[in-house]
């Protein structure tokens, strides 16, 4: 099928039906549509609704469970350790930046790890949670591994999503999500699907090399680190404040959330996240932080621009600019999204679909 145009809220009311037919309480798959689709809005469809019919196919075969809750576990004055328990994973995140938030109220700063927990979306999300708080927030996970490291062959490191978000006064918050990688391993797969290449620095091929033929992956082949020795150093970054100081799986441990994925470990994912959030009025007065970061953002903005280029971008404005036209005038969703949405649809037994088919 190719593109098809959804409104926001007609698409979460598809993916809380969806949700609850899977067996989800009312609550929880309202907070995760809302996640899901406000990724949509921005425009990062790798990682909004397109994910959710491969996540619920965790449920029915115990990998993840509509009953359990998450449980802090130990906690100290800026920290604590969540347990998620296999829940649904965006709700134990979103409960994790409340808590880190909750801290940072208190002492200036909170740190919350989580175990026993599963893919939570796009990271940034939930470092703009902070943000809309007056917080610095940072979020991140390991994942299983997909990425080469400089020198290596074959998979040694996830792709290790980290996200920022900074409060910008009257502005929208600036934020940043990335994978650690060249490319998210979606966004490989997408590419194979649809069968297309990709560009070359992203992925190397079984024995190393560079490749930008798809297919092979993620049977074979590996992604490369973002530039190099660069995006190597903060994949492992990565995995030490969200994996190893919280005791979640690590590295080749690590299970993908996907069911069924080539050489997957046996169990369910037990991903370590990592949830930071830091008073940004905390050595300043908030209301001096509003006014340096909004200097900061007009003299960036004051750049002079290179031929070809209408204005300068801040980190997240894309994305908000996205979302504002979204709300206003729909989204146009991508031929993959719209696959996955049709299975779902018939994996469920919903009858009409949320978007309107606008090519053939």
């Amino acid at each position: 099928m190719g593109s098809a145009k959804t409104f926001p809220q007609e698409l979460e009311l598809f993916a809380i039906e969806a949700m609850r037919r899977y067996g989800l309480r009312e609550d929880d798959a309202r907070l995760s549509a809302h996640i899901l689709v406000l990724t949509d809005t921005w425009g990062v469809h790798t990682h909004g609704t397109r994910q959710l019919r491969p996540l619920l196919k965790n449920f029915p075969i115990g990998r993840l469970s509509a009953e359990a809750n998450a449980e802090v576990v130990r906690e100290g004055g800026a920290w604590a350790l969540m347990d998620g328990h296999h829940s649904v994973p965006f709700v134990t995140a979103h409960r994790a930046m409340e808590l880190a938030i909750q801290k940072a109220k208190t002492v200036g700063l909170g740190y919350v790890g989580v175990i026993h927990t599963s893919h939570f979306g796009a990271a940034g999300y939930y470092a703009t949670m902070a943000a809309e708080q007056g917080m610095i927030g940072l979020a991140m996970c390991n994942a299983d591994p997909n990425m080469v490291v400089p020198g290596g062959r074959g998979k040694v490191l996830g792709t290790n999503p980290i996200a920022y978000a900074v409060p910008n006064g009257k502005n929208k918050p600036v934020f940043l999500d990335i994978a650690t990688s060249a490319a998210a391993a979606n966004k490989i797969i997408r590419a194979k699907l649809l069968g297309q290449s990709i560009p070359e620095g992203w992925l190397v091929d079984a024995e190393g090399k560079p490749t930008t033929d798809p297919s092979g992956f993620p049977e074979s082949g590996a992604l490369m680190p973002m530039a190099a020795h660069k995006g190597y150093g903060f994949a492992l970054l990565v995995e030490v404040l969200s994996g190893v100081i919280s005791g979640a799986a690590l590295t080749r441990e690590q299970p993908s959330w996907i069911p069924n994925m080539p050489n997957n470990p046996p169990g369910p994912a037990n991903q370590g996240q990592a949830f930071i959030a830091i008073d940004a009025g905390m050595m300043l007065s908030p209301e001096e932080f509003a006014g340096r970061m909004e200097w900061l953002s007009d003299y960036i903005h004051a750049t002079p621009t290179a031929a070809g280029t209408d204005r300068i971008y801040l980190p997240g404005e894309i994305e908000w600019d996205k979302r504002e036209k979204a709300l206003q005038e729909g989204m146009i969703l991508p031929p993959d999204v719209v696959d996955s949405l049709t299975g779902l649809a018939q994996d469920v037994g919903i009858d009409k679909l949320p978007f309107v088919a606008i090519d053939g």
